[in-house]
């Protein structure tokens, strides 16, 4: 495999290992890939009863 291809997928299998919650978006144009999009989403839990009140 070339050496610029297996940059990118490790660059990729690594976003995915480091994710909880979210997604990560490939794109390929003409057969290469061009671009690695990685959404996170923070979960936190919910306290009830307890409001946060802002300024």
């Amino acid at each position: 495999m070339e050496k610029k291809e297996e940059l990118k997928f490790r660059h990729i299998l690594s976003s995915l290992e480091d994710l909880q919650y979210g997604s990560v978006i490939i794109t390929v144009h003409d057969g290469e890939i061009t671009q690695v999009d990685t959404t996170e989403k923070k979960r936190f839990p919910v306290v009830k009863g307890r409001s946060v009140k802002t300024k």
